[in-house]
């Protein structure tokens, strides 16, 4: 059955939800915050009902490794009860058929040897050695013993632990196959480690065996967290969130890299790539600082929200395309939209070379700027954090009295993150019906996330009932387009 080194082991096993938030107070709870909106409890819910309320609920659990051990091991207990085969070929069935117990039976019922030919585990013709010859084939010497798996090529000890060796610290496990040149019948677990005496060989052949059964699971993947040893379990492989319980690490479920709705995976992966192979382009934009348009004093951007005032004249204006704060209104943020030249195509090459690099920048500036807004509105959040804990202290209040502004400081970082990744989204969004409604409903909420922004960066001197007034209208406005342009696929 599978089994893991005693370093792996010693990491104990946990099952359960990402919901883990406490009630107390601590210096830890940004994790915990996170995990109030985002993570609870799936026992006793509906999930098609809390889906249609919540278009990124994601119904997941947490394990450690002694946990994904357990589940793997039904799945091969049923397989062998079934088929009558050994516990590391049911094993090997089962990984390479992606953990589908169902498919595995079926198969091998249909035809046993046609499915091992298949799965590279039995040759079509089994090699026959002669019995008098007791020489190793690849050393060349005499041997007592000659050993070998399921494809019938027979080696000596010390060689077949020598090939394990190389392979083992190569990477390889569940694919270490016969060392016969033109054989690629792979080689069963209970055969490598019948052969390996090395204790921390052993060791690793087992972890990265562990992990290639994780990553063959359709059902199971990594935390991508750093030196994290969780293993998320979901049902449906579904472009859904997922937050550790033990790192805080946000991931799609789907592509294990940063969270990233309402973007698709693979359009992602291409801004990613393509942000990286421009990275040098785009640095002219990076600066922190700007003029102010009225009175041309420098101004450093020291918080999240784009609605800036000058201290020196009092003019407000965008921090995006540095206009007149009044003209942006309340209802749409026309610098949220890139305004594209209708005659491009007739244009020289040259100049649509200029366009389009000029169009990644519109997408990429509003990009960076809502990734370093986030970092702002975390020194914000801390702030807010040592202020209740003051006031706490100071008798002016609970700390459920001063809840609501930790909850305005959370529901702000959950809409900007979501703003953030719109603009991937939207650079690659074909022109037409759709893309206008799209930078409609992104403009909307731009614009209530920046008046969010401006009042909890004031939330002691602003009115309660105005801020959770606007608290609700940003979260109903980020729904909204998250439910109309989120695909799971």
């Amino acid at each position: 059955m599978l089994k893991m080194s005693e370093e792996m082991k010693s990491q104990g096993s946990v099952t359960g939800s990402d919901a883990d938030c406490g009630s107390d107070y601590s210096d830890d709870d940004d994790d915990d915050d996170m995990d109030a909106y985002y993570g609870e409890s799936d026992h006793g819910i509906d999930y098609e009902s809390k889906e249609k309320e919540d278009p990124e609920y994601f119904a997941y659990e947490l394990l450690r490794v002694e946990g994904v051990e357990m589940l793997l091991n039904e799945s091969v207990e049923a397989v062998c009860k079934q088929i009558k085969e050994s516990p590391s070929l049911a094993k090997q069935l089962l990984c390479i058929c992606k953990w589908d117990v169902t498919d595995v039976i079926h198969k091998h019922r249909s035809g046993s040897q046609n499915l091992l030919v298949d799965c590279r585990l039995a040759p079509k013709v089994k090699a026959t050695e002669s019995s008098r010859n007791s020489t190793c084939p690849v050393c060349m010497m005499p041997a007592s013993h000659l050993f070998g798996a399921n494809c019938g090529h027979k080696f000596c000890r010390e060689c077949w632990q020598m090939h394990f060796q190389v392979q083992i610290q190569n990477g390889v496990s569940t694919g270490l196959a016969c060392m016969s040149q033109k054989c690629d019948i792979l080689v069963p677990e209970d055969f490598v480690l019948g052969q390996l005496i090395n204790g921390k060989l052993r060791d690793k052949y087992q972890m990265f065996s562990f992990s290639d059964h994780v990553e063959s699971h359709p059902e199971l993947r990594f935390c991508p967290g750093p030196n994290c040893p969780m293993v998320v379990r979901a049902l449906q492989l579904k472009a859904k969130r997922v937050i550790c319980s033990e790192c805080a690490t946000n991931f799609c479920f789907k592509c294990g890299i940063d969270y990233h709705a309402p973007t698709e995976c693979d359009v992602i992966k291409k801004w990613l790539t393509k942000c990286a192979d421009d990275s040098e382009t785009a640095n002219y934009i990076s600066a922190h600082t700007k003029d102010c348009p009225k009175c041309h004093v420098c101004i450093e951007k020291s918080g999240g929200c784009n609605h800036m005032q000058c201290t020196k004249c009092k003019h407000d204006f965008c921090w995006m395309c540095v206009g007149d704060w009044k003209t942006h209104g309340s209802e749409y943020y026309e610098c949220s939209r890139y305004k594209e030249n209708p005659n491009i195509v007739n244009e020289s090459a040259h100049a649509q070379a200029r366009e389009a690099l000029k169009k990644y920048l519109f997408y990429f500036e509003r990009y960076e700027n809502h990734a370093k807004s986030l970092n702002l509105e975390e020194q914000t959040l801390q702030k807010i954090k040592s202020r209740i804990r003051d006031k706490v202290m100071d008798q002016s209040g609970t700390w459920i009295d001063w809840q609501y502004l930790l909850e305005a400081a959370m529901l702000l970082k959950k809409c900007r993150y979501t703003l953030q990744y719109t603009y991937p989204y939207a650079y690659y969004l074909e022109k037409g019906s759709r893309k206008s409604l799209f930078e409609y409903q992104q403009a909307q909420l731009e614009a209530e996330v920046e008046n969010l922004s401006w009042k909890v960066e004031r939330a002691e001197k602003a009115d309660r009932g105005d801020l959770e007034n606007q608290m609700d209208i940003c979260e109903k406005r980020r729904l909204t387009l998250v439910r109309d342009f989120l695909t799971e696929s």
